[in-house]
């Protein structure tokens, strides 16, 4: 019987703790199915809270994560056409990407777009998406301020180049000072950096007496709140992630503290935004125009997708404790061929 390798947790934990790889059979294609040998696929910080149990659900036990991939196809099941064996393709929507061959419906692959290396067409999906769809939710205009946490994030960075395509400018809050000229080469309009300025008189000395009235933050905790009490009355901030909370098991300090004078004299409004939920609540047409209008930004370089920095799978406990390192630069992705 054939085999494959694949990276799983039988249990919830630190990721570099649970995870083990494991043969499994080689599993087959059925009708309208191609099977496809993954051959980069990355790691998200998301995957990692799957690991610890601390995501928007609950993983089955044994887990295997990732959420996209770029592989060949290498096996085509009954009724498939336009798609051929050795075709290089990329998995939309196929969770459990941290195997050696994945079996997909031929409706959830693209090809690779010519010219695209297959690091970043593993990487092409969930940050940019994500990135476009957060732009597209808090409705930015041209010329107007956006203020986001997190910055150096892969996302954060993909937000300011989309500024710089669309015309809205950025205001960039993050942790380190090192990160900052980073992002100002980047094009970031103005970066604050929270080891030594105070974010709600920054943003206000930026952006001016009508201040800024819109917010992207993937921290929560004190400083997503700080963010919501220096906006604009009316103004609105999307909370997308929360870093802040990722280590903490005690629930007293899994919060956000909102100022409820900031919510109710200002009527401001703070809501989540979930991209599993969105694609859950779309239909195909939306999502493929969603696919459609980013692989066109990408194409255009207007998103650059830096290259992944390769780790293969038994290299796992290091390439997972790199992906949440401070200045990690790139994205730790996994390869399962030199």
């Amino acid at each position: 019987m054939k085999t494959m390798k694949v990276l799983l947790a039988h249990s919830f934990g630190e990721p570099k703790d649970v995870l083990r790889i494991e043969e499994r059979p080689l599993p087959e294609p059925g009708p309208g199915q191609v099977r496809v040998r993954v051959k980069v696929t990355p790691i998200h910080a998301s995957d990692l809270s799957v690991l610890r149990d601390r995501y928007g659900y609950t993983a089955p036990l044994p887990a295997i994560v990732g959420l996209e991939s770029v592989g060949t196809i290498d096996a085509l099941g009954e009724g498939v056409d336009g798609l051929t064996v050795g075709q290089d393709v990329i998995t939309i929507g196929i969770p459990g990407t941290w195997q050696e061959y994945l079996v997909a419906d031929k409706t959830k692959l693209l090809p690779v777009p010519k010219g695209m290396s297959l690091s970043s067409a593993a990487q092409l999906l969930v940050n940019p998406v994500t990135a476009v769809l957060l732009t597209q939710e808090v409705k930015v205009a041209p010329g107007e301020w956006l203020v986001q946490t997190a910055a150096g994030s892969t996302v954060g960075k993909m937000v300011i180049q989309l500024g710089k395509a669309l015309g809205f400018k950025t205001i960039n809050i993050v942790r380190r000072r090192a990160a900052v000229d980073d992002l100002l080469a980047l094009g970031a309009d103005a970066v604050i950096c929270t080891e030594d300025e105070d974010v709600s008189a920054r943003i206000k000395e930026i952006a001016g007496e009508n201040g800024v009235s819109k917010a992207l933050d993937c921290v929560a905790g004190e400083l997503g709140a700080e963010v919501s009490r220096a906006l604009a009355p009316t103004g609105e901030l999307l909370v997308y992630g929360a870093l802040s909370t990722h280590r903490q098991t005690e629930p007293q300090k899994l919060v956000m503290p909102l100022s409820a004078k900031s919510l109710i004299y200002q009527t401001k409004t703070v809501r989540g935004f979930w991209l599993l939920s969105w694609i859950r609540s779309a239909t195909p047409a939306e999502i493929q125009a969603l696919v459609g209008k980013t692989l066109k930004l990408v194409s255009a370089g207007d998103i650059t997708i830096p290259e992944g920095v390769p780790y293969r799978i038994d290299q796992f406990a290091e390439a997972v404790v790199a992906a949440e390192a401070p200045a990690h630069g790139a994205k730790p992705v996994f390869v399962f061929e030199d």
